[in-house]
């Protein structure tokens, strides 16, 4: 079973009587240097019983630098390391707080800090002024441990895995790639599944349909290749990332799934789809004819594809 870490601000964290384990970081794509923090925070305050905190942002991420997870896939993912608390700050409360009041004051006086965990490049307080070196002297003069994690490097490169890096990839659709980068966890979109125009039962593949929050990144637009999980089950089908722009050319980008073998109305379960590989690019067809041919020959695509998987 996976614990579930509690979620935190700063005002309402417990004093409590422990000291904390605080991973230092965006922690925005939770890639495979991320979760090496987040790993090293959790087994030491399990060796020296401690609390494991990850210390994360909220209103970081703008119209135009979305956030690559929301706040509640964010939680599930930090819940499966094992780390105790999710310390969610507001940005832009301690965005103009100088580096030395943010080491004092937020994290030694209110978190009650034993130890620092983060990686080579971490950079915090008011125009990234502070860094390692400053932690280090800080943490000298007041009895705190620091631990500096490796950058984690892609196996059989030289290149250091990074959320710049992810973007990238998951920005032209290579979501083998990203895959890769967060140590075999697929990129996913998780919500409610939504009615929409039904339009897609008419044609003969009905789909469930997850609106994609207004500040969640949005990969490349077109048809993936996914898994599905709904409760407990595993289920597959492709999924077109998009606005849909042959039947309706929609506002909001929409996760459009048609589940394979599958035709039990779900309105308003909970979803997670996975998406698995690239099929092709969002594209605006001629005809419903036109639509419907292209559909059989992703599905055709995509099944052959979890055949080689499997």
């Amino acid at each position: 079973m996976i614990k579930v870490c509690n979620t935190y601000g700063l005002s309402d964290l417990p004093l409590g009587t422990k000291g904390r384990v605080i991973a230092l970081g965006m922690f925005d794509g939770l890639h495979q240097g991320h979760m090496d923090i987040i790993r090293k925070a959790v087994a030491t305050a399990e060796r020296d019983g401690l609390t494991s905190t990850v210390q994360t942002f909220k209103n970081l991420f703008k119209k135009d630098n979305k956030s690559l997870y929301t706040s509640e896939e964010r939680l599930k993912l930090v819940s499966g390391t094992g780390a105790d608390e999710l310390l969610v700050l507001d940005f832009d409360e301690v965005k103009d707080m100088e580096p030395e009041d943010y080491l004092r004051n937020v994290l030694l006086y209110r978190c009650i800090a034993d130890t620092l965990i983060m990686g080579e490049d971490y950079r915090f307080g008011k125009g990234a002024r502070g860094d390692v070196a400053m932690i280090k002297e800080f943490a000298k003069e007041n009895d705190v441990r620091v631990i500096v994690v490796k950058d984690h490097l892609l196996e059989g490169t030289d290149r250091k895995i990074s959320t710049t890096w992810l973007r990238d990839e998951l920005a032209e659709g290579n979501v083998d790639l990203a895959r890769d980068l967060c140590g075999g966890r697929n990129y996913f979109y998780s919500g409610r599944c939504v009615q929409g125009k039904q339009l897609g039962r008419t044609m003969g593949f009905p789909t469930a349909n997850i609106i994609v929050p207004e500040d969640k990144f949005v990969v490349k637009r077109g048809v993936y290749v996914s898994r599905i999980r709904l409760g407990s089950r595993t289920l597959y089908g492709v999924t077109n990332i998009g606005r849909r722009p042959t039947l309706e050319d929609a506002v909001n980008d929409v996760a459009e799934t048609y589940i394979f073998d599958f035709n039990e109305d779900i309105y308003g379960a909970n979803l997670e789809v996975e998406l698995l590989h690239f099929l092709r690019p969002e594209s605006k067809m001629t005809s419903k004819e036109e639509l419907i041919d292209a559909v059989n020959l992703n599905k055709a695509q995509a099944k052959d594809y979890l055949k080689n998987l499997n």
